[in-house]
C-alpha cells in the first residue's frame, strides 16, 4: 500500500511539475518581439463591413483579401504568408460569402508556378492536428510552395489542468489521417480521438500576416482577418505599411521556420526608402508586447482623450481594468463588442463578451454590441485619440488571456501619427460608422439588446479565463 501511495505521489508530482514548467517555460527566441518604432511609409486601412440595410437584409463591403490578392500577384521575389485558418469548413447551417481559402491557395500556386518563392506558415488546426488531409495545402505542396505548420508544442500551455497530463500520455500518440471516425467539429470529414484530445490544449499560431516584395522595397500586411469560407462575411481590420517595419516583420515570421527547423529562403536585398514620410510610425508587436502596448496606450489616455475599442473578445482583467481607470481619469471610452452568439452555424451563450460589458457599463462605459447576423464582429482594435495625436492598435489579437499573455503566437501593429492623419480618420471613420449606425448601415444596437447580468455567468467567465478551460 505504501508503495501505491509514493507511486501516485510520484506521478502528481510529475504532473504538477511538467504542467508547471510548460505553463512557465521560456518563449523560443524571436517571440514577444516589440521592433523598433519605423517610419510609416505606404499606408492604407483595410476595412471590411458587414450590415444590415434599411429592408432587413445583410449587405457588405471588402477590401481586405483584395489587397493581398493584390500584393501577392505583384511580387516578383518572394511571398510569406501566415494565416491561422486556411480551410473551407463552413459549420453546420454555415454558408460561404466567399470561398476564400482556394482563391488563396490559386494565388499562392499561380505565384509560384511563374517562379517565385512562396512560404506558407499555417496553425495545424486547417488539418484537425493530422486527423485530417488538407486538399489545400497538398496542392500547394504540389507546387512547390514551402508549407510550414507551425510547432505549437513549443509554444507555453494555456491549459495546464489538461496539457500537464497531455504532455505525459498523449502528445507522443502522433495522429493518422485515415484513420477518423469521430465527427469533425469544423466541418466535414472524420477526424480521430487524438485530434480531439490536441484540441483540448486551446493553443494556436493565431497570426494573420503578409510580406511581399513591392517594387524595390518590402510590403506588409497585418489583419485579423483569416483565408477561410466559414469566416468570409465577417467584420475586420487590417494594415498595409511598406519599409523597414515590413522588413521588421518579415523578420519575425522567419522565426517560425527557425522554430519548426525549416530552411529560411534566400532573401532579396530590397532598398529603404529614402525620404520616409515624418508624420507617422509603425511597430511590430508579437504575443505578451501587444499586452503591454495595450495597456501603455490605455494607461497614456487623460482627461479629454477618446478610447475607441471594437474586438470580437474582451477578458483580459489588467486591461479591463485600465480600461475602467481611463474612464475615471475623465477619458471617453467606447466600447463595441461582439455578442459572442454565433459561431459557423452554432449557437454561443455570450461569454465572454456580455459578462464584461455588464461590467463596463456598471462602471459608466457606454458600450454596444455589433449587430451579427450569422457573422462575427471579428476586428480586434483599440484607438486612442489626443488633441494633436492618436495611436492605433489592430491586428490578429483579441484582448484575451490566451492572445496577450504570451501564449498564443500574435502579431499586431501600433502605428502613432498625427490625429489628422489619413489612416486616423479613416480608423475614426470606420468606428463611428459601426457605432452610429451612418449611412443607413445598421452595424450596432445598444448594451440591452444582448445584457446578460446572470452572476453565475460572470462568475463562470472568470473561471474560464483564469484555468484556461475556453476557446478565449
Amino acid at each position: 500500500m505504501t508503495r501505491l501511495k509514493l507511486s501516485l505521489l510520484l506521478l502528481a508530482a510529475i504532473l504538477i511539475s511538467g504542467a508547471l514548467w510548460h505553463r512557465y517555460k521560456p518563449l523560443p527566441d524571436g517571440l514577444a518581439l516589440h521592433s523598433l518604432r519605423h517610419p510609416a511609409s505606404n499606408l492604407k486601412l483595410l476595412v471590411d463591413d458587414t450590415w444590415e440595410t434599411p429592408q432587413g437584409t445583410r449587405d457588405m463591403r471588402q477590401t481586405i483579401f483584395d489587397e493581398v490578392f493584390r500584393l501577392i500577384e505583384q511580387a516578383e521575389q518572394l511571398v510569406v504568408v501566415d494565416m491561422f485558418l486556411f480551410n473551407d469548413f463552413l459549420g453546420a447551417g454555415s454558408r460561404a460569402h466567399r470561398p476564400l481559402a482556394e482563391q488563396l491557395t490559386a494565388a499562392l500556386e499561380a505565384r509560384r508556378q511563374q517562379g517565385v518563392p512562396v512560404v506558407l506558415i499555417t496553425d495545424p488546426v486547417n488539418t484537425l492536428y493530422g486527423g485530417l488531409k488538407s486538399a489545400h495545402l497538398q496542392r500547394l505542396q504540389t507546387a512547390g510552395v514551402k508549407v510550414v505548420i507551425s510547432p505549437l508544442n513549443a509554444l507555453r500551455d494555456s491549459n495546464p489542468s489538461w496539457s500537464g497530463l497531455w504532455r505525459l500520455c498523449c502528445q507522443w500518440l502522433g495522429n493518422n489521417p485515415d484513420g477518423g471516425w469521430l465527427p469533425n467539429p469544423m466541418g466535414p470529414g472524420q477526424i480521430t480521438l487524438r485530434s480531439y484530445l490536441t484540441l483540448l490544449n486551446f493553443k494556436a499560431n493565431h497570426r494573420k500576416t503578409l510580406v511581399v516584395d513591392e517594387g524595390d522595397q518590402w510590403t506588409g500586411l497585418v489583419t485579423s482577418a483569416n483565408p477561410h469560407d466559414g469566416s468570409s462575411a465577417h467584420s475586420n481590420i487590417g494594415l498595409r505599411f511598406s519599409g523597414p517595419a515590413a522588413q521588421a516583420l518579415l523578420e519575425s515570421e522567419l522565426t517560425i521556420l527557425d522554430m519548426a527547423g525549416a530552411e529560411r529562403p534566400p532573401l532579396p536585398a530590397l532598398s529603404t526608402p529614402s525620404s520616409p514620410p515624418a508624420n507617422a510610425s509603425i511597430e511590430i508587436l508579437t504575443e505578451g508586447a501587444i499586452r503591454d502596448a495595450l495597456l501603455e496606450t490605455v494607461d497614456r489616455s487623460r482627461d479629454g482623450d477618446v478610447l475607441d475599442v471594437s474586438v470580437f473578445y474582451l477578458s483580459h482583467r489588467p486591461l479591463i481594468n485600465a480600461l475602467k481607470a481611463a474612464h475615471q481619469r475623465g477619458v471617453t471610452v467606447r466600447v463595441l463588442l461582439d455578442p459572442n452568439k454565433d459561431a459557423f452555424g452554432r449557437q454561443k451563450n455570450g461569454i465572454p463578451n456580455r459578462q464584461v460589458g455588464a461590467e463596463l457599463k456598471d462602471a459608466g462605459i457606454t458600450v454596444r454590441w455589433c449587430n451579427t447576423r450569422g457573422e462575427q464582429c471579428h476586428t480586434k482594435m483599440l484607438m486612442l485619440t489626443r488633441q494633436t495625436d492618436a495611436q492605433l492598435i489592430l491586428g490578429s489579437a483579441n484582448f484575451t488571456r490566451r492572445n496577450l499573455d504570451n501564449l498564443n503566437m500574435e502579431t499586431s501593429v501600433r502605428l502613432t501619427a498625427t490625429s489628422d492623419h489619413p489612416v486616423m480618420r479613416a480608423s475614426s471613420d470606420m468606428f463611428l460608422r459601426r457605432w452610429q449606425n451612418r449611412n443607413d448601415e445598421k452595424h450596432s444596437v445598444g448594451y440591452h439588446a444582448y445584457a446578460d447580468e446572470a452572476q453565475w455567468k460572470k462568475g463562470l467567465y472568470r473561471v474560464m479565463e483564469f484555468s484556461g478551460w475556453s476557446s478565449f
